[in-house]
């Protein structure tokens, strides 16, 4: 059995072929790892760390680094918040009547329930107003004890 004159070469390509793999590997999991760290922390230490760990430890490294990371990046906590000062925001828009607690549609006067005033009628432009207000921010005349109150039946109670 004879060898190939030229072995010696498939060899030696063969061999920089799988060295520029696994450099290329080794390149590529550092720069995946520092891109990964970016888009969950702010902390320079952390990516710094993280980093180095894939750097130093190759395979170990990773996987060490995928146990300790954070579950979400900061994308996603961002739309987090979003979402939560969304649903606190519909929240607080939903009025609710302050004295039994139920729900109240806007344009509603009185309370349907417990007949609380919910609204009160200025006395100088005449707008509905909310009762907790001491000046009207439609005509600018303060409510210091002279809006009427508006019955349910239509009728107004001036109170003085």
């Amino acid at each position: 059995m004879t060898l190939p004159e030229n072995l010696n070469s498939y060899i030696s390509a063969a061999l920089f072929v799988m060295g520029a793999y696994l450099l290329a590997l080794y390149v590529g999991m550092i720069i995946w790892t520092y891109r990964d760290v970016s888009s969950r922390s702010r902390d320079l230490l952390a990516r710094i760390l993280a980093t180095l760990l894939v750097a130093i430890f190759n395979v170990p490294g990773i996987l060490v680094y995928m146990l300790v990371r954070p579950r979400t990046t900061l994308a996603q906590d961002y739309e987090q918040s979003l979402a939560e000062e969304a649903m606190l925001q519909d929240l607080e828009d939903r009025r609710i009547c302050p004295n039994c607690h139920r729900p109240v549609r806007e344009d509603y006067i009185v309370c349907p329930e417990c007949h609380q005033h919910l609204m009160t009628k200025c006395m100088g432009c005449g707008r509905l107003l909310d009762p907790r207000w001491d000046v009207c921010p439609y005509c600018g005349l303060y409510q210091e004890g002279i809006t009427e109150k508006i019955e349910p039946n239509g009728a107004e109670d001036t109170t003085v």
